[in-house]
């Protein structure tokens, strides 16, 4: 078995975190998880293409909802200590964690609450005004 970076991992779930990158990095190209995340962009497309009229937002929602667990992913993934990280993925040879992973974490959450209150707040506001404020 391959040597699992727990920073690449971190790094993956941020970046293409949405379509499940970190998940089939971790867990091979069969992993359930990973697959929930990579049906996100087909099921936008089929919103996209059978709802005409809809708001742009709807169509993007699946995506950002696996963008948001994916966010969540990135902080168990980064937090996790390193000893226990090695024990699941690193069986026989020991990581160390360096200051890098710490920027990718603040980053992490700087991101992960932004969508997360942008697409609670669309949401609220096209659900209860129709749009009225943007």
């Amino acid at each position: 078995m391959a040597h699992k970076n727990k920073t690449l991992a971190t790094a993956l779930a941020l970046t293409l975190g949405a379509l499940g990158a970190h998940r089939f990095y971790l867990h091979g190209g069969v992993d359930r998880a990973g697959l929930l995340h990579v049906s996100s962009l087909p099921i936008a497309g089929l919103i996209y293409s059978n709802a005409h009229g809809i708001n742009v937002f709807y169509v993007l929602l699946p995506l950002l909802i696996s963008g948001i667990a994916a966010c969540i992913e990135a902080l168990v993934i980064g937090l996790t200590p390193d000893e226990k990280w090695d024990a699941r993925f690193n069986a026989g040879t020991q990581s160390r964690s360096t200051w890098i992973l710490a920027v990718l974490l603040v980053t992490t959450l700087l991101v992960g609450t932004t969508v997360l209150i942008a697409t609670i707040s669309r949401l609220f506001d096209l659900m209860y005004t129709g749009g009225a404020y943007g």
